[in-house]
Parts: C-alpha cells; structure tokens; sequence
C-alpha cells in the first residue's frame, strides 16, 4: 500500500494498468502498488487522459465536470469570468467546475442570422471571425440582401455579420450619390443627311433601389440605350443650322420626354447635355467657308454703310456751303491752315501770278 496527498483545487485520477479506476478529490488516500495517480488542477483546462466518455461513466468524475457537447453545425463561445478564452468546435468538451467562472454561449451555424447573445466585441476577435461572414454599406450606399436567391431585406448603413455556412447570400448595392454616364462617339444623321459625331453626358441618382435591381437587369446600361434613343429621335428631326441653334434645347427634350421611362429604373436624370459637337473634315472646311464668307458679307456691309453715311455728311456740307459764302471762304482757309502747318518755307519763282492768287484768298477772307 501506499499514500497519496490530494491539495485543494486538485483532483487526482487513478489508473490501474492504463485504466481508469477512480477519481479522489482533497484528502490523504491509500492506494494499491499497482495504482498511479494523475493530478490535475482545477484552475486550469482538462485535458482528458483517456477517452472521455470512460471518465463521465463515473458519477462522481461526471459531478466534477461540466460537459459541453458541440454538434457538427454548432461552436460555443467559452468566457471566463467575462472574457472570451476559447471558441469550442464540434465534439464533446469537459472542464472542471471550480472558482473559475466559465459561461458558454452556444451558436448555431445551420442559420445565417446571429440572433445568440454575442458581443461584437466577440464577433470580431480571431478566434469568432473565421466563422463570420462580414459586409460594409457605406454611408452612401444602399443594399439589398438576398439569401437563397430570395429578397430577404434592405440592409441599413454599417458593417453587417452572419454565420458563415452552406447557405448563400448575396449582397447587391448602389452608389446613392450624384452619378454621371458618359455616352461618347455617337454618330447621328441630321435630317438633312449630315453625319455628326456627339460626346453626351447625363447626371442622375438612383432614386429606387428595388427597381434598381429586383425589377430590371442592368438598369444602368437600360439607361445608356435609353439616352442613345433620346439623342437620335431629337437630332434626327432637324437640319444642321436648326441643331446648331436649338443645341441648348436637347437638355429639356431628353429630361421632359424620358422622365418616366427613366423612372422606371428607379433612377431620377438631374441634368444632361451635349459636351461636344464633332463635324466630318469636309462638312468642317464647307462650315469655316460659309463662315468667312458671312463674315467678309459683314464686313463689306459696314463698308458700304459707313461710306454712305460719309457721303451724305459730305453732301449736307456741299449744300450749307452753297448756300452760304462766308461758311464756303471758312472751308477754303480751313484747307488752306493744313497745307501750311506742313510748310515750312515757301520759294516762289517766276511771274506774280502765286502771289496774286494767295492775296486774292487771304484778300477775300479779310
């Protein structure tokens, strides 16, 4: 025989021959020669000497223990006096009941939505996380969650958790923010057969996110197709001169004519327009002619309007002139005051007849 000492917050299992005998708790026993003893402290995890359904064969090992059994499509989260320790997979777990405060919440991973009392502090440590499945709606952001192929909710802005599992789901979201579609290189005939290529643009939001993406497939190519349509039913009916005049007007076709088709999409157009207007080289050379030729007819109008006008001040001077002397004589020595102011010396040769003639103006004048 022999004695063995069993302290407080242990527990010893016996062994006789590699099996399992008996559990002692705290106290001094007796054992056969044959007998070992395996201690264990109860402050601490268990780790099962031996197969673990032997040891709960015996009612007093059973009492010592809590049993947690974890089904193949369960975890159960273990804390420790509040804290998260361990994530516990499927199969059987055994720990000591002792002054260790152990609680166990158990989760079934068989659902996608979490409706266990788990802290997200919890969801989002390492251990939890590989089990998760995570999805971020920003803030500017809408989004429909559709599980098994089926609409199931619009999901609010936020990071959002399920169990990770067999089971699908699917995440669609829109940008609910001002958006712009580019609709670049079209090629249009005007009515009177000019070939045009045009860069458009149209501003919108989505307005509705289950037409978005429940009532129709590629809303936003739907629109694109739309606005092309929009484009020829409005360049179409006109000449080149009438677009050119009327390009503004597109804007207000396009918002007034498409507005319900459009809505239809579960988007809502804001503004649109025409960014840029590009001609063939030909019908460009042909349009910088007709240009310089309306311009020289302008300048060649103003021209002939200012010599009129000249002419007829000169006219209403011919006739005050005539009719009165004095204001004839004023002209004369007017003409007479330029000439000289570019003379500095006058050298006369020959008769008197200069001479004459100059006493004659100056003589008339006085």
């Amino acid at each position: 025989m022999k004695i063995i000492r069993i302290n407080r917050f242990q527990v010893g299992l016996v062994f006789r021959k590699e099996s399992y005998v008996k559990t002692l708790t705290e106290g001094i026993h007796w054992l056969m020669p044959s007998e070992k003893v395996q201690l264990f402290d109860v402050t601490k995890p268990f780790i099962a000497p031996c197969n673990l359904n032997i040891l709960l064969q015996d009612e007093k090992t059973a009492a010592l223990l809590d049993v947690i059994e974890v089904k193949d499509n369960e975890i159960v989260l273990q804390y420790e006096n509040g804290t998260l320790v361990n994530v516990l997979k499927p199969g059987k777990h055994a720990f000591w009941k002792s002054i260790v405060n152990y609680r166990y919440v158990k989760a079934d991973l068989s659902k996608i939505d979490i409706t266990e009392d788990i802290d997200l502090a919890a969801l989002t440590s390492k251990e939890v996380l590989a089990y998760m499945r995570t999805y971020t709606v920003e803030s500017y952001e809408k989004a429909l969650l559709f599980v098994d192929g089926k609409f199931r909710k619009m999901l609010a802005s936020g990071t959002h958790y399920w169990w990770r599992n067999n089971i699908s789901v699917y995440i669609s979201k829109a940008d609910i923010r001002q958006l712009q579609l580019e609709i670049s290189g079209q090629e249009i005939l005007t009515k009177d057969k000019a070939a045009l290529r045009i860069n458009f643009y149209v501003q919108y939001k989505v307005s509705d996110i289950m037409k978005f993406f429940v009532d129709n497939k590629d809303a936003e190519k739907q629109l694109y197709i739309l606005m092309q349509l929009a484009l020829r039913e409005f360049i179409g009916t006109l000449t080149l001169d009438e677009l050119m005049e009327k390009k503004e007007a597109i804007s207000t076709f396009i918002l007034t004519a498409m507005a319900n088709r459009i809505a239809m999409l579960g988007i809502v157009l804001i503004d649109c327009g025409i960014r840029d207007l590009i001609l063939p080289g030909e019908m460009k050379e042909i349009m910088n002619q007709v240009l310089i030729a309306e311009k020289k007819a302008q300048a060649n109008t103003i021209m002939r309007r200012e010599e009129t006008a000249s002419t007829r001040s000169l006219l209403n001077t011919a006739k005050l002139m005539e009719e009165n002397e004095m204001l004839f004589r004023l002209k004369e020595m007017e003409y007479v005051e330029k000439i000289a102011d570019k003379i500095n010396t006058i050298s006369i040769s020959g008769g008197g007849q200069v001479l004459d003639q100059l006493k004659q103006i100056f003589g008339s004048a006085k």
